[in-house]
């Protein structure tokens, strides 16, 4: 009875293949292909033409130029910035120091409308006083200071002052030598500095200081004073 026996095929239905692809993945697939088939077509039909390799390389040659350019605009303003920085701390020290130099100023003019206030008066009296002399010699010459006063607040007016001064000569005998008449502007005070050339060995004596208002014109002011 089992002697005859036959194997007994049991089937399934259809096998499937091994290599066949997911739907989804098919689908990925698909839609990668048409995004790159998407940007390929709007590269080529719609933006501007892809640059070669040369193209790029003067491009960025220009870029890195147009670069260093900036860097440099921007070093020389910082530089630029840099002196307007100091030009203005300097203005602002020179008017502290001219505001500094006008205080000065006024002090040593009202240090000099004292001290001229208190020198004694021109016994002579006159338009211009002589209100104080010094006279020394110096070397060849007499040098001499003098100072002048027509009064506070007194308007500038034009004179000429001159030297005569007498002495001894180098032979002994009474000598007189006369200097030229020097220009002047006194206003309220004038100091009055210079130095008269003397003869060699001529010994100065006294010097007649007088005030003129011009060369060989009207005497304005006179004083006698004796040399040093």
């Amino acid at each position: 009875m089992w002697g005859n026996n036959k194997p007994v095929v049991l089937s399934y239905g259809r096998q499937r293949s091994r290599w066949s692809l997911p739907p989804w993945l098919v689908l990925l697939i698909v839609g990668a292909a048409a995004g790159v088939a998407g940007v390929i077509y709007v590269q080529e039909k719609h933006l501007p033409p892809r640059l070669s390799a040369s193209e790029s390389s003067e491009l960025r040659g220009a870029y890195d130029q147009a670069d260093a350019e900036r860097r440099q605009l921007k070093a020389e303003l910082d530089a630029t910035a840099a002196r307007l920085q100091a030009a203005q701390a300097d203005g602002k020290k020179l008017g502290e120091d001219l505001a500094a130099g006008r205080s000065g100023s006024e002090k040593l003019r009202q240090d000099l409308d004292f001290a001229v206030d208190a020198l004694p008066p021109d016994p002579r009296g006159g338009a211009v006083e002589v209100r104080a002399g010094r006279l020394q010699r110096k070397g060849a010459g007499l040098a001499y200071e003098v100072a002048l006063t027509r009064g506070a607040g007194a308007r500038p007016i034009n004179a000429v002052l001159q030297l005569a001064v007498s002495g001894q000569g180098a032979s002994g005998a009474e000598t007189r030598v006369v200097g030229k008449p020097v220009p002047l502007s006194i206003g309220a005070y004038e100091i009055a500095r210079g130095t008269l050339a003397l003869p060699e060995g001529f010994r100065a004596g006294q010097a007649t200081i007088s005030v003129l208002d011009r060369p060989d014109g009207r005497q304005l002011g006179m004083r006698v004073l004796y040399v040093k």
